[in-house]
């Protein structure tokens, strides 16, 4: 689906994004990105520009979007490298679709924390919903890919739609949040369990306080004098 090194070649799609151009301000953004670079390593802003140009083709086609050959070949031109080392960056990364999906990207984690908190009821959910692996459903909604480690382990099992994560699912919780994306809704990301990021659910159990503000503590700590170091005068 993507990072895995299979693109699409074909004469329809080469038709249709032949002419890729910047829109007015995706050029300033990528001019102010490549200007952070020393000349001769404008190749760095690769990664960067991908993203946006994912980004210009998701606006275009209302999914979340995908990169063309002809648009990773406008992305080497606007470096000045060989459409090789674009290729090279995007096949490489999860990040970057290779194909066109779905207006909802469901990437469900199926790393050992994610499977074991549940993970396939995750899925399952997403299975009763008419979702799989590698597909897009046929409305065109949702593209459901499992994808590894998605750096939210404590709030394990999740999924990153887009560019959302949601937390702490269950079979129930996750078909809601389908169900609201298929209604044209915006469900609320991040844990949908009571807790506040990865704090512990139901509310801190120490300084409190933080919770509500940015408490200054200091005046409740008391100085203890430490050991003496080896040599001290």
């Amino acid at each position: 689906m993507s990072g895995g090194g299979s693109f699409i070649d074909s004469a329809e799609q080469r038709a249709r994004w032949e002419g890729f151009q910047w829109t007015a301000e995706n050029a300033r953004h990528s001019k102010e990105i490549i200007a952070r670079y020393p000349e001769g390593r404008q190749v760095s802003a690769v990664i960067p520009l991908l993203d946006i140009a994912q980004r210009q083709v998701g606006a275009d086609t209302n999914t979340q979007g995908w990169l063309p050959i002809p648009v990773m070949e406008f992305i080497a031109r606007e470096l000045d490298t060989s459409y090789i080392r674009v290729l090279e960056v995007a096949t490489f990364y999860t990040m970057f679709n290779l194909e066109p999906v779905g207006r909802f990207h469901v990437q469900v984690c199926g790393t050992t924390p994610c499977m074991l908190s549940g993970s396939d009821d995750v899925l399952e959910a997403c299975y009763k919903r008419g979702l799989k692996k590698g597909h897009t459903t046929k409305d065109g909604l949702f593209t459901l890919t499992e994808v590894e480690c998605l750096g939210a382990c404590a709030n394990a099992p999740m999924v990153q739609v887009n560019d959302d994560n949601y937390e702490d699912l269950t079979e129930e919780s996750m078909g809601a949040i389908l169900d609201a994306l298929a209604a044209g809704k915006s469900p609320k990301p991040g844990p949908q369990i009571d807790r506040q990021t990865s704090c512990p659910e139901g509310g801190p159990t120490t300084l409190k306080k933080m919770a509500e503000r940015n408490y200054d503590y200091r005046s409740q700590w008391t100085p203890t004098a430490g050991p003496a170091r080896e040599g001290a005068q």
